[in-house]
């Protein structure tokens, strides 16, 4: 347990050294989309040379094949609409390369339909969730010449959809390609 935190702390030290060492950020805000997991409208701000404020607002598809093995549901999709803030460290690695690394949350409204046959009737049903969760964001980003930003991310993480008498616990995750026009 104590060689795991002393690893974590070096790769967390080596990390912040290099980046303070190539402190600058390469705009002051920007707003875009993101398409992947996730397609959002996204906007970004610098409080500084190295942390970032990022929140995104947009929809994502869940499939529970394989997600909620408490619950035995499999064939079921679920949309939700999110909001999801992340504050993040970010540092120039090479030329108009950066790389970031940050922390988040998510909150929203997520909603599921479902039709199948019993024989000689359609049945229809749909189900509304609360979703909230909490997820990591790696990633890296490149800044173009023009007012224009590329960020590629992967945000691993923890969602829990909820009702009133229903709550399931999933690993929620999101990989996505952002652009941004920046000023």
């Amino acid at each position: 347990m104590n060689k795991n935190r002393v690893i974590i702390l070096f790769v967390a030290l080596l990390t912040g050294i290099m980046f303070h060492a190539n402190a600058q950020a390469p705009y002051k805000n920007g707003i875009g989309v993101s398409v992947g997991n996730m397609q959002a409208l996204t906007f970004k701000t610098f409080g500084g040379s190295h942390f970032a404020f990022q929140v995104d607002l947009g929809t994502k598809y869940i499939t529970t094949d394989g997600r909620f093995k408490n619950l035995n549901l499999t064939g079921v999709n679920i949309w939700t609409l999110e909001l999801n803030p992340n504050i993040m460290f970010e540092g120039r690695l090479a030329g108009k390369l950066y790389g970031l690394v940050g922390l988040g949350a998510s909150i929203g409204y997520s909603w599921s339909s479902l039709s199948y046959d019993v024989g000689w009737i359609w049945i229809h049903t749909r189900s509304d969730f609360g979703k909230c969760g909490a997820n990591g964001i790696f990633g890296l980003e490149y800044k173009f010449n023009a007012p224009v930003a590329l960020q590629f991310d992967f945000r691993p993480g923890y969602g829990c959809l909820f009702a009133e008498h229903y709550d399931a616990h999933y690993f929620d995750w999101s990989l996505n390609l952002g652009v941004r026009y920046t000023f």
